[in-house]
């Protein structure tokens, strides 16, 4: 088993792992997400969702889901080095992936107590109807400027 595998759930058994953490009196947050090409906004949300609750769980798009989504040409960083990238976060306790182009089937698996997502979605976010049907709640977290993975790429463009 390589290092960080300890912290990686298959979709098929996130739901499970989450029983399990529930069943010891854990409340468990989540933050999903493309994770591609990391940098410190990424840090901040995610520690910023790690306070939220006892357990974070992170959903990574797939590969296939941020083609559908975000461009034919993502991901910059394939999924297995993104899930091996957010394991070795501390503060990330446990990760797994989606093929969906949105996290609402995911997140209906894990039920969590808390879902954080980036204030730049705001509280009509498209996981908001599903956090509120499983009677947990949503925490917005203010983007740092300048740290948008979009932004980066085009600095990098410039710059190359």
């Amino acid at each position: 088993m390589k290092w960080f595998e300890k912290k990686l759930v298959s979709p098929e058994k996130i739901g499970k792992k989450a029983e399990e953490i529930r069943a010891l009196g854990k409340a468990i947050a989540t933050l999903n997400g493309s994770f591609d090409l990391m940098h410190a906004g990424h840090l901040y949300i995610l520690h910023e969702a790690s306070k939220q609750a006892d357990v974070l769980i992170v959903g990574l798009n797939s590969d296939a889901s941020l083609q559908k989504y975000k461009s034919p040409n993502r991901p910059i960083i394939a999924l297995p080095h993104r899930l091996e990238m957010m394991a070795a976060l501390e503060f990330v306790d446990f990760v797994t992936w989606f093929d969906e182009i949105d996290p609402r089937e995911w997140l209906k698996k894990v039920k969590p107590d808390v879902h954080v997502n980036g204030a730049e979605y705001g509280p009509a976010c498209i996981e908001a109807d599903v956090v509120k049907e499983l009677g947990a709640r949503l925490h917005l977290v203010q983007r740092i400027s300048g740290l948008a993975t979009s932004q980066i790429i085009e600095k990098i463009k410039v710059c190359g």
